[in-house]
């Protein structure tokens, strides 16, 4: 969703209040450390001058002033500084911390169908950016304001009409220029951001499937479709640059054009006899040793876009509302039964179950079987509720699913997917996901029932063999196997199996088999499987056919 800049700036500028103090402390150190950078110009001016007999302040006195203000600008620089990037990074690490938590409420539903690859720049790229906007746009802005103000009206004790034209350079600068490139530069610093999430997820994809595209003979095709994609990305980043470098060029001028102006009117007002030779010098000293923090905010206008359109893409995450909320205040179970009645269930407009009605009781293994697409995969989900059904009654021991504490819920259920997802990280770590302060001996045990202990004890380093990246350097039965193992650990009383032999040899499928025929006299499976020899130790047997039971 496309925010407007000003929506998507309030909203981000709520998330400093945790840091409100340092913020404040950067702004007072800006001014000062602005206010003393001017003043060394201005200084120099009155020594010269001084020297001149155009004024009457002591030279030496103001020498000095001038390095004890140089040594402060360089400190309040400093303290500035880190202050504003002590703010920005640790905002980005909240950010980074909420987008997690947001990610982790709005998964599976929400998730489901989005590229991966542009989340992911959503979490890196995107939120790098903000540190422009928290570490160099806030507190500037501030620093601009007060700044600015202090300036007129010290040009205001030596002529109103040098003080107003001042006051006109530092908002055509500071706030006009900034605004129009802004506006110029919208569109393109949106889609180029987008563009650039869908880039992230071209090469992510084309490097998970490097061996389909050798396979296929595709990789030339792919490499053409990469490059018109980086062409077309580098087109945008192009012209982001172009409004950079015309808004470089602008402000340039319109300072220039500022100094002139106010030498013209200090010249006529000299003429005028208004201001004196030394104040029409010093006006035009101070007029030229002022623009450091309007040029800051002018320099803000094309980079400001694109820390809007990546703010305005965190926000679609943040801002996103779970299919699925989380319940904690309701009821916690002991799982006895579950029952569903008339369940009917559609993702968007495309509907998969219909008048789905099943009891499951204690300690049985109900068989599911049916064609892909039917719903099976779908009904496991429900009973997960990972979505909630569109009609109809599901409930466990009673309680409609809605309101069960989600926590209790899962506890009370084990889930194997279709495809086992594995982490870059330890065989043990991998297991131990599914109870995490589970003993080895508990892991072993689990690991025996899925028939891949004698596996992982072959490994060299056994347990604590590391997976590489998506579980590549294991075969799909292993993978599935280690996936069975996390089912048993997490010892649920309803386990829920989404074609748990699909990728298993017969002497692997049989013996798994009989561990969970073993595991159903104290448990309740729920067993989709195409395989007739799977489906075989089920208690009992429904069909879907065109998401019915049957």
């Amino acid at each position: 969703m496309k925010r407007s800049n000003i929506t998507v700036m309030r909203k981000l500028i709520v998330m400093v209040k945790p840091l409100l103090g340092f913020m404040i402390v950067a702004i007072i150190m800006g001014v000062l450390g602005n206010l003393f950078a001017s003043f060394i110009t201005i200084l120099g001016v009155l020594a010269i001058g001084s020297e001149l007999s155009y004024f009457t302040y002591p030279f030496k006195v103001l020498i000095i002033l001038m390095v004890v203000f140089a040594l402060l600008r360089g400190a309040l620089r400093y303290l500035e500084q880190a202050s504003n990037h002590y703010i920005a990074f640790k905002i980005l690490a909240l950010i980074r911390d909420k987008v997690f938590r947001k990610l982790r409420v709005l998964a599976p539903g929400k998730l489901d169908g989005k590229d991966k690859g542009d989340l992911i720049n959503v979490i890196t790229s995107d939120i790098e950016l903000l540190e422009v906007f928290y570490a160099h746009t806030i507190s500037p802005i501030m620093i601009a304001i007060i700044y600015s103000l202090i300036m007129t009206i010290f040009l205001a004790t030596i002529d109103l009409k040098l003080a107003l034209i001042a006051l006109f350079a530092y908002l055509v600068i500071g706030l006009w220029l900034p605004s129009y490139i802004s506006k110029r530069n919208q569109d393109n610093s949106y889609r180029l951001r987008m563009k650039t999430g869908a880039f992230s997820a071209y090469v992510l994809d084309s490097l998970r499937g490097l061996k389909e595209i050798m396979s296929f003979n595709y990789g030339q095709k792919r490499l053409n479709l990469l490059k018109d994609k980086s062409e077309e990305l580098s087109s945008l980043e192009k012209k982001a640059k172009e409004v950079s470098a015309r808004n470089i060029a602008m402000t340039n001028m319109l300072i220039m054009s500022f100094d002139i102006l106010m030498l013209a009117a200090g010249i006529m007002l000299y003429q005028n006899n208004t201001i004196t030779f030394g104040g029409m010098i010093l006006s035009l000293a101070i007029m030229m040793s002022s623009f450091g923090p309007v040029v800051a905010l002018a320099n803000l206008g094309s980079g400001l876009e694109n820390t809007m359109a990546a703010g305005n893409r965190v926000l679609d995450i943040l801002d996103e509302d779970p299919l699925i909320k989380e319940v904690k205040d309701k009821t916690d179970i002991v799982y006895e039964k579950a029952a569903l009645k008339d369940v009917s269930f559609a993702y968007d407009d495309e509907a998969i179950l219909k008048d789905v009605s099943l009891e499951l009781k204690d300690n049985e293994i109900l068989g599911i079987v049916g064609k892909s697409g039917s719903g099976k995969s779908t009904l496991l989900k429900l009973l997960m509720r990972f979505y909630d059904r569109d009609e109809g009654q599901l409930s466990l021991n009673d309680h409609d699913i809605k309101d069960i504490n989600t926590r209790s819920l899962r506890e009370n259920e084990s889930y194997l997917t279709q495809d086992t997802i594995l982490f870059h990280d330890t065989i043990l770590n991998n297991i131990k996901i599914a109870k995490l302060d589970a003993t080895l001996d508990e892991v072993i045990e689990a690991c025996k029932k899925a028939n891949i202990h004698e596996f992982i004890e072959n490994l060299p380093e056994g347990y604590n063999t590391m997976i590489k990246e998506l579980g590549s350097s294991l075969s799909g039965g292993e993978r599935q196997r280690i996936g069975l193992a996390r089912a048993f650990l997490h010892d649920a009383a309803l386990i829920l199996l989404d074609e748990p032999t699909s990728n298993l040899d017969a002497l692997n499928e049989a013996i798994i088999l009989r561990s969970i025929k073993d595991a159903a006299k104290d448990k309740t499976f729920v067993l989709v499987s195409h395989r007739p020899s799977s489906i075989n130790i089920a208690s009992k047997t429904f069909k879907m056919d065109e998401g019915r039971v049957s």
